[in-house]
């Protein structure tokens, strides 16, 4: 045994749990189709981060799941309004449909734009007891104008951690954007599509495989820890 495994005066230990297998293979399975939710981060007419959302969309149809993008114009600042703007409520009614989610931001000055930004800031991590983003899976993308560059999706893993998410190894990330899509506005055949492509299934995947065990692996000893003892 051990000879440190009692040596944890810090922890409450009737609240600590062992991992419980059981839980890890749900009794019962969800059948209908992954719910994914798509967010851009330009305003502009031709967006280049809404044209690769659209095609993500594309694909996640074609892997079978149901899917929304949310619309970020008349999308108030965060905290310029309250709560009950009919935009916000509208991304926070889509943030709890959904079961996974895909962020998409330009590379702007070396960082995500205020326009994708300001979406997540109107996400909280908690409203009473209920969590828009803890638990759901997330990919991530970004459009560049210029040469390779990861800092937005780096970003985004960031945010993604912040916000309680799985986010999933792969991730997207197309330089020089502008060359990359038809005047329809579709993406074009290449190496960069491809890459696309294995981000959306392995999203489907995740979010499948996820999705019903949830609520297990997101409950924690801190939380247990904070709620007031049976009465």
């Amino acid at each position: 045994m051990d000879s440190h495994a009692d040596d944890l005066p810090a922890l409450t230990r009737i609240l600590l749990r062992q991992t419980d297998s059981a839980r890890l293979e749900p009794a019962a399975r969800a059948t209908h189709p992954p719910r994914i939710l798509l967010l851009y981060g330009s305003l502009r007419e031709r967006s280049f981060s809404r044209l690769l959302v659209e095609e993500a969309q594309r694909l996640l149809h074609a892997l079978g799941a149901e899917t929304r993008i949310f619309d970020p114009r008349d999308l108030p600042v965060a905290g310029s309004v309250g709560a009950d703007h009919p935009k916000v409520q509208e991304l926070r009614a889509l943030s709890l449909w959904s079961e996974g989610q895909v962020w998409c931001s330009p590379e702007m000055h070396g960082a995500i734009t205020g326009v994708f930004k300001n979406q997540i800031d109107w996400l909280p991590l908690e409203d009473g007891a209920i969590r828009p983003t803890q638990g759901r899976t997330l990919a991530v993308m970004q459009v560049s104008g210029g040469s390779q560059s990861f800092n937005a999706v780096n970003t985004l893993r960031l945010l993604g951690r912040w916000m309680r998410m799985f986010t999933i190894p792969n991730q997207s990330s197309v330089p020089a954007a502008y060359t990359q899509f038809t005047a329809e506005g579709r993406m074009i055949a290449s190496p960069l599509y491809d890459r696309l492509v294995d981000v959306m299934e392995e999203l489907v995947k995740l979010t499948w495989l996820i999705r019903d065990r949830t609520d297990y692996l997101t409950e924690r000893y801190s939380e247990r820890k904070a709620k007031p003892p049976a009465a």
